[in-house]
């Protein structure tokens, strides 16, 4: 039996991390946590509710770390992935090229205008950042995969990058600050 409102199994929850401030799943009756969707649950029903629910910009800007930049990514996993699972999906099984073909599909649609980054990250994303428009905060060299770092430190705040492929999955990255 699932929960009719968010899809996840009975028993299953979604709470919110204080020290990552992101959302996670929390079974009532074993009294375990984790951060991607537990297997029977209606992924369709769960991307809605947590579009509705658990969407949030980031706070008040504050001053930029010395060193450090601020970005936003939309990540799409694959089978072959270092995790393929996430909050989307609790197993991923889609190839890298299903996985490529999708994620040109979302670059297209970004560059065309038709929709940011962020507002696609929030239901597309198969990061946890996703929550947050795809924010990954403040961060500095030496502090993501090497790819990913690469491509984000040589964007301009504003820009948005072709797709990135790391050990994670296939990324676009948009440099905020």
């Amino acid at each position: 039996m699932r929960d009719s409102e968010s899809g996840l199994p009975q028993g299953w929850e979604v709470r919110h991390s204080n020290s990552k401030n992101l959302p996670y799943y929390f079974n009532t009756v074993e009294r375990i946590s984790r951060w991607e969707p537990p297997s029977g649950t209606d992924t369709d029903k769960l991307k809605k509710y947590m579009a509705a629910h658990h969407s949030g910009s980031q706070g008040p800007n504050t001053a930029r770390p010395e060193g450090k930049i601020r970005a936003a990514h939309l990540l799409v996993k694959h089978r072959d992935s270092r995790r393929p699972a996430s909050w989307r999906e609790a197993q991923i099984t889609r190839t890298k090229e299903e996985a490529m073909a999708i994620i040109q599909g979302h670059e297209t649609k970004i560059r065309s205008g038709s929709t940011t980054l962020g507002e696609l990250a929030m239901s597309e994303s198969d990061c946890s950042s996703a929550r947050k428009r795809g924010d990954l905060g403040y961060f500095g060299k030496g502090d993501m995969q090497q790819e990913f770092e690469e491509a984000a430190f040589g964007l301009q705040p504003g820009q948005m990058s072709s797709v990135v492929e790391t050990a994670s999955g296939l990324h676009l990255i948009e440099r905020l600050e």
